[in-house]
Order: C-alpha cells, then sequence, then structure tokens
C-alpha cells in the first residue's frame, strides 16, 4: 500500500491574461496522515497550489494546465470539484465566503444534501462533525452569530462531514484574532493527531507552523525552492529573509546571539525548545549579555 495519499507531478499552471504562470514544474508528494505546511511570500503560488489539490484548479479557473495531481489515486483533471469533496476538504481565509444558511446546522446539512447523504446518516455525521470542533449544542445558532473563529470551526466542520481523507485550509487564520486563530490550529492539530488525517495548510503564522507541522515547503515565484522539516527551514534565516519570509522570533533572536558569539547546536523555532536551549545554558552558568 502506497503511504502517499496525494502526488503532483511537473504541474506548471498559468491563469488566463497573465504574463508568467503561478505554478512553476512542481514536484511534490504528500503522506498519508502528515501536516505539511505551505510558506512563501505574496504571489509564490500558494494558494494556486492548494487549489490544484482538491480541482477548482483548473476545473473553476481560467487557464492553462500542464502536468498531473493525482489525489489518493484519482486524476483531478478528470474529476469534478465536487466528487472530490469525499476526498479533498477546503477551507478557505475568509469562512463568510462558504457560510450561506440561517442556521448551524442547515449549514452543515447543505453540503451533504447535495450529494445524497439519508437523513439519518446525515444527522449523525453532522453530530459527529460538530462535536470535533467544539461546536455541540449552537446548532440554531445564525453563523452570523458566531464568533470569527467559531465561523472557522464551522467551516471545517462542514467539510468534515464529508468525510475527507484530506483536509486543505488556505491561510485560515488570516481574518482571526488570536484567541481565533489558537482554536483553528488547536482543531487541525487535534485532528491530524488523534484522526491521522492528512492537513495541508498555506499560512503566515510560522511560529504556529514551526509547533505543529511535520514538514514545511517554501514557494517563491511559483516554484518549489526549499522543503524539509520546521529545524531544517526555519534556522536558514538567511534563505528565508532572502525571498521576504521571515522566521519565528524566538529563532530570530536567538540567531542574533550567534551572531554575538554564542553557540547553538540548533537553532530552537518553538518557545518549549527556546525554554529548554537557555535552561541549559543557566544550568552551565552561561549569561546572556
Amino acid at each position: 500500500m502506497t503511504k502517499e495519499i496525494i502526488q503532483i507531478e511537473n504541474l506548471t499552471y498559468q491563469y488566463a491574461h497573465t504574463d508568467k504562470p503561478a505554478l512553476v514544474d512542481i514536484n511534490l508528494s504528500i503522506n498519508k496522515g502528515e501536516y505539511l505546511a505551505i510558506i512563501g511570500p505574496c504571489g509564490a503560488g500558494k494558494t494556486s497550489l492548494a487549489l490544484s489539490l482538491n480541482g477548482i484548479v483548473p476545473h473553476m479557473t481560467v487557464g492553462e494546465m500542464r502536468g498531473k495531481v493525482l489525489v489518493d489515486g484519482i486524476d483531478t483533471t478528470q474529476t469534478q470539484v465536487r466528487d472530490l469533496a469525499h476526498i479533498v476538504g477546503m477551507v478557505f481565509d475568509n469562512p463568510e465566503y462558504q457560510l450561506s444558511q440561517s442556521t448551524v446546522l442547515s449549514e452543515m446539512a447543505i453540503g451533504l444534501e447535495n450529494i445524497g447523504i439519508p437523513r439519518d446518516e446525515m444527522l449523525k455525521r453532522i453530530v459527529v462533525a460538530l462535536e470535533i470542533v467544539g461546536l455541540s449544542g449552537l446548532e440554531e445558532r445564525s453563523p452570523l452569530a458566531l464568533s470569527g473563529g467559531q465561523q472557522q470551526r464551522l467551516a471545517i466542520a462542514a467539510a468534515l462531514s464529508m468525510y475527507p481523507k484530506v483536509l486543505v485550509l488556505d491561510e485560515p487564520t488570516s481574518n482571526l484574532d488570536p484567541m481565533g486563530k489558537e482554536e483553528v490550529f488547536a482543531v487541525t492539530a487535534r485532528l491530524n493527531q488523534e484522526k491521522q488525517m492528512t492537513v495541508v495548510i498555506v499560512e503566515h503564522e510560522v511560529e504556529v507552523i514551526a509547533s505543529y507541522a511535520d514538514r514545511v515547503i517554501v514557494l517563491d515565484k511559483g516554484q518549489i525552492v526549499n522543503s524539509g522539516n520546521v529545524n531544517d527551514i526555519f534556522s536558514d534565516i538567511d534563505s528565508l529573509d532572502g525571498i521576504g519570509v521571515r522566521s519565528p522570533q524566538v529563532t530570530a533572536i536567538a540567531s542574533g546571539l550567534e551572531k554575538k558569539g554564542y553557540h547553538f547546536e540548533n537553532l530552537p523555532v518553538t518557545l518549549d525548545g527556546a525554554d529548554a536551549t537557555f535552561s541549559d545554558w543557566l544550568k552551565q552558568g552561561k549569561a546572556l549579555a
């Protein structure tokens, strides 16, 4: 049995009436159960890559695509977006784009109705999905009366009710306050760790990515310019700075100390890592100038 749930081969995509392709010769394999983060500067092609995973690119955009995207062995160019929804759940940056019904319950039901799920099965799926994202008891609440974080969790629940194997989130926290961001990341981490769901997230919150992601790919000008674990990617501060992407604050601070003569076996990329590093220093009697 193959480990890969997604295989991208030589993917190039150019939107109509643009001078340059949004994606250039992308080759990428994503494993089952992996938590993959996609980072890069604005205009790097991150959203285009995310949209290719459920067939929105090329089916619902105008442009030219070359190469192949296989999701659970299915060629996205030969399969409609609605049929891929069983495999890939998609959550966008603004949940209001996805919310159209008068109650949470009806919001959850509409997608299931569209694919012909029987009522009893539908209700079971809704109960489970709302419990997973922490919205049980709000079935009769208007989606517009929810907080931003709750709206985004509702969008995630609606995607989960389709029983996808992959959850793709395109900058899901860009319009949320710190509490809402934490709510969304907590849900994605739980789905990945407890349900072994494959998570692919486009995100600028590098501190949170450093805490949760198994692997990070860096896009620039439509190309993958780096790929690796969070330590490898975020410790390479100069490369990230060169394309306009920042590292976690603790990594930047440690890098500054290193330039002043302090030695790190590995630059910390999370608060826990920094705490462990500096605690060791204090035990060894080292002082910070």
